[in-house]
């Protein structure tokens, strides 16, 4: 697949016995968007992002980050970072300690990721706590904690899931306007979240999964004008995952 999107998926597709649970999905995502994944519980949301990370093989179809297949796993994980829901943290290690690990496996030079490092403790405010055992930070520190791990590398396509899970409203704003920083310099980030505002203030690009299926996708506003005037992107996703055919397609 040769593509300039930074994420495509041409048929994409997961299936557990009879259950279909991610059902010919497409998607073309150019650079720098902000790609708001949406879908209730079980829509198979998660099961979309493990299959583009390269940590859940495919029942059927293709799919490409940054140009780069998923099946070269080698080569699309050096071009993404990766918040699941719940981060993967070495508890017996420091916050800093756990970045320094995470920048080794990145090939990052000492120079550079002790610079990157420093700069993100400051922005997500860890600074102070960047020498304590992580098993003593609270669920909002280790979540900011990931955050910082999936951006250390500069990576040009960031998939974050659930990113301000946990954290009070300053850190959340801080994620946000983070997001938006990314996405001004060209990365990529593919944000899968529950809370519909955040998506409504920094989306591109909204993409609902309902079923496994791709159901709207397009611009928030635009979802927003299918229910009517004063519409709300939480009454457009309410109707579309009700079976309502309000976006006229894909």
């Amino acid at each position: 697949m040769s593509s300039p999107n930074a994420i495509d998926a041409e048929a994409l597709t997961k299936q557990y016995g009879s259950t279909r649970a991610v059902d010919a999905l497409d998607l073309s995502i150019p650079p720098g968007t902000v790609y708001g994944f949406l879908g209730p519980n079980g829509a198979g949301k998660t099961t979309t992002i493990r299959m583009l990370v390269t940590l859940l093989q495919p029942t059927g179809g293709t799919a490409a980050i940054d140009g780069q297949p998923i099946t070269d796993r080698d080569r699309v994980v050096s071009r993404l970072g990766y918040l699941p829901e719940s981060p993967p943290l070495y508890e017996e290690l420091t916050g800093r300690e756990q970045l320094e690990y995470i920048a080794g496996l990145r090939d990052m030079s000492d120079d550079h990721a002790t610079e990157r490092i420093d700069e993100l403790l400051e922005l997500f405010s860890l600074t102070s706590d960047a020498n304590k055992r992580i098993n003593t930070y609270s669920k909002g520190m280790k979540q900011k904690t990931g955050i910082i791990q999936a951006i250390l590398h500069d990576p040009p396509v960031v998939f974050l899931d659930e990113p301000t899970s946990g954290l009070d409203p300053r850190a959340a704003r801080t994620v946000r306007d983070t997001i938006a920083d990314l996405a001004a310099g060209e990365t990529t980030v593919f944000l899968s979240t529950h809370i519909l505002p955040v998506v409504d203030e920094i989306a591109d690009t909204v993409g609902v999964l309902y079923d496994g299926d791709l159901v709207a996708e397009g611009p928030p506003e635009n979802l927003k004008q299918r229910v009517g005037s004063g519409g709300s992107l939480e009454d457009a996703f309410l109707a579309v995952t009700d079976g309502d055919d309000l976006v006229g397609g894909r």
